[in-house]
């Protein structure tokens, strides 16, 4: 009898990944389907050590070691501009950060990479950078910003303890036109080669999940708003805005910021082309 080899996948479980994995919960049940739950950089180390096959990951992880991945066309966690909750928390206007204290989320190194290239070279100011709990730093003076993404960024921009919010997905599309690419699906490229028909089954299901999820995004939106605190109608609101797909300007958006990557020394050259599964 044929084996079916089991596959560990990596997943999210961020409100921004609902209209894609609230109906992954729902509707798949595959034993030989793992899947793993875990922040995004948690996902990236185990990716990279082999400790899972699949799923979704920093774009910086990939930028950072293609040699060992190929990614799965049109699925991502991206925007074209504003995106709701990768947002820089500061005391006073950014512009004003050089060398002031700011707090980096350890959750993803997407979002660090980003906030640095905005920071440095859109804004033009060096500050020092610590990684720690954000959400434990909203009493600490001397900290003058903090990057927070996900949940967490979505419930510190309701207690609106600081002045300044800053959307990184939005000053990137102001500054570069192009959407904000902030995690990919990345597969083992070893993986790939061996089962081929396991991830053109896998990408069936992600592909009918996330249309699924925009369908149903109303009451998706109304299931989950709680775990947050948001009401449903800004829940829903806030998940328009998120995209789930990798097309030809997501593809251009993901190409530039591998390139600042590139320039800064956090990626290497031989990421791009991107190396996309077929």
């Amino acid at each position: 009898m044929l084996t079916v080899p089991k596959v560990r996948i990596g997943m999210v479980n961020f409100i921004n990944t609902a209209p894609l994995y609230d109906v992954w919960l729902r509707t798949i049940n595959r034993e030989d389907w793992i899947v793993v739950e875990a922040a995004p950089s948690v996902l990236n180390r185990m990716l990279y050590a082999e400790q899972l096959d699949m799923g979704l990951v920093s774009s910086q992880e990939y930028a950072a070691h293609p040699e060992k991945y190929l990614l799965l066309d049109d699925i991502s966690i991206s925007a074209s501009g504003p995106v709701g909750s990768v947002f820089l928390f500061s005391r006073c206007e950014p512009d004003h950060l050089a060398g002031r204290l700011v707090l980096l989320s350890r959750q993803s190194q997407t979002s660090v990479s980003l906030v640095k290239i905005i920071l440095e070279d859109f804004y033009g100011v060096v500050p020092w950078y610590e990684v720690g709990s954000v959400m434990e730093a909203q009493d600490k003076s001397d900290i003058s910003a903090v990057l927070a993404i996900g949940d967490e960024a979505l419930i510190l921009a309701q207690n609106k303890i600081y002045p300044h919010k800053i959307d990184l997905g939005k000053i990137w599309h102001d500054k570069t036109s192009l959407p904000f690419v902030f995690a990919v699906w990345a597969m083992r490229a070893e993986f790939c080669r061996s089962n081929p028909e396991i991830v053109r089954d896998i990408h069936h299901e992600l592909l009918r999940c996330r249309q699924e999820g925009r369908t149903d995004l109303q009451n998706i939106s109304k299931r989950l708003c709680p775990r947050i605190s948001m009401d449903a109608d800004a829940c829903y609101d806030y998940l328009r805005g998120i995209e789930h797909d990798l097309g030809p300007e997501k593809k251009k958006g993901l190409i530039r910021f591998i390139e600042y990557l590139i320039e800064r020394g956090e990626g290497v050259p031989e990421a791009l082309p991107l190396k996309i599964f077929s």
